[in-house]
């Protein structure tokens, strides 16, 4: 459940022990009274494990995820914030007295939200912790290099990249419950808030 009563659904299956492959879709405006705005079309999320993880040296992803977030501008033909598109993400974690943690970073590019004139290449990191079997927090930071120049420049929301924080309860084993807090480096000249999403999450394995 997204700000102004949107909303997006998806879902994810690994089709191997390294290849995931999942669908999105959503609408802005599905709560409440305004007009149901309906996304253009499913958004796909594509991810291969390259090279596991060892005791010294981080795991290596690479993957394709079109969906962006927030509304769609059907003029631009974008998300209010930009699909990473094809990436490649090194992740690495450690035991600690609390519980897991990891950090995260990686190298993106949009090819597909390009109608704002500016196709850089852009950079996101992240970072997660447990405090306890049901308890996590994690942060994750969108540079958003691909928003700063041009018509992109204009209607970008964010001040020198995205952050994000989030609050995540592991109800029963496979369900999650996440509070979410986005945009937190929000440009006070054209929004006057964060926003705050709730996120269900359900893992099943076959």
């Amino acid at each position: 459940v997204q700000k102004n009563g949107g909303f997006s659904s998806g879902l994810k299956v690994g089709i191997t022990d390294r290849f995931q492959f999942g669908m999105s879709f959503g609408a802005s405006n599905l709560i409440g009274d305004d007009s149901l705005k309906w996304y253009p079309h499913p958004e796909v999320n594509l991810k291969y494990q390259l090279i596991d993880e060892t005791m010294t040296m981080p795991g290596i992803a690479i993957g394709l995820n079109s969906q962006g977030f927030g509304a769609y501008d059907e003029i631009l033909e974008r998300y209010e914030v930009k699909a990473y598109g094809v990436y490649a993400s090194a992740s690495k974690n450690w035991a600690t007295p609390l519980g897991n943690m990891g950090l995260h970073a990686g190298v993106n590019q949009n090819f597909l939200e390009i109608n704002d004139q500016d196709e850089d290449q852009s950079l996101f990191m992240g970072f997660d912790i447990e405090f306890n079997p049901e308890l996590s927090v994690l942060v994750e930071y969108n540079a958003a290099l691909n928003e700063n120049d041009m018509e992109a420049e204009d209607i970008a929301i964010n001040r020198d990249g995205y952050l994000n924080a989030a609050v995540r309860w592991t109800f029963v084993e496979r369900l999650h419950i996440e509070m979410d807090f986005n945009n937190l480096l929000f440009d006070e000249d054209k929004v006057d808030y964060f926003n705050r999403e709730l996120k269900i999450i359900y893992i099943e394995y076959f």
